[in-house]
């Protein structure tokens, strides 16, 4: 069982690793789903931590359709994530119909070097989620889908994700299921779904805000029930 926390700062970093994070996704503008951080923190994130760092890319929270210049922007932030040495990048991009934008995902899948790349929450946009997730199994080079199932919270959808899971199995491809898990709920949701890799935010965070800091403790209890399925 993989457990991936948001970091919004070096100091949620250095704290998440110490008690119990396998992974981070590195973002700013934590309540509005997460934007691309600075280089700046980026690089000294990669510095202050040994897990894996893999950091969003998103330029704006208006929608999940980009015109040409936010590709741009999305293939540069992609070149200087992975020159400061982040381990992926999280990415997502739709179609007016609410597709994958496989024209835009090309493009950053091109630039990205040997970074894994996750498809992020752009997903739970999309018309068809199982459509959806055989499109990216065309592309080898996206290593995760991380979904809810849908617009509900995760533990909402458990049998949307369980199908998904199923659906993945056997590719290359992992379900990493975030949005509305919590310290008391994820055993049941994982047993519900057979998810291998679970991303936790706000829950983990004092007073369970987006804007606050790690809660050591609270973070160490979930690390600690997550390896009883190692």
């Amino acid at each position: 069982m993989i457990l991936e926390v948001i970091a919004t700062c070096a100091e949620d970093a250095v704290v998440a690793e110490a008690h119990g994070a396998d992974r981070l996704e590195l973002v700013t503008a934590i309540t509005e789903g997460g934007l691309t951080p600075g280089i700046g923190l980026v690089r000294e994130v990669v510095k202050s931590v040994k897990i894996p760092v893999h950091v969003m890319v998103r330029p704006h929270s208006r929608s999940f359709l980009y015109n040409e210049g936010d590709v741009r922007t999305m293939e540069e932030e992609a070149r200087a994530i992975e020159d400061a040495g982040a381990a992926g990048i999280v990415f997502g991009a739709l179609t007016a119909d609410r597709k994958i934008d496989e024209a835009a995902l090309a493009r950053i899948l091109a630039v990205s070097g040997d970074m894994n790349v996750t498809f992020h929450r752009a997903f739970d946009e999309l018309s068809s989620l199982p459509e959806g997730l055989s499109t990216l199994l065309r592309y080898p080079r996206v290593n995760r889908v991380l979904t809810s199932g849908g617009p509900l919270p995760a533990p909402q959808a458990a049998s949307e994700i369980r199908q998904l899971v199923e659906l993945a199995c056997g590719s290359s491809l992992v379900i990493l299921a975030g949005y509305g898990l919590t310290l008391e709920t994820v055993d049941r949701f994982i047993a519900e779904t057979k998810v291998s890799e679970v991303h936790f935010g706000s829950d983990i965070r004092f007073g369970r805000k987006g804007l606050s800091p790690i809660d050591p403790d609270r973070l160490s209890a979930l690390s600690s029930r997550l390896k009883l399925y190692y």
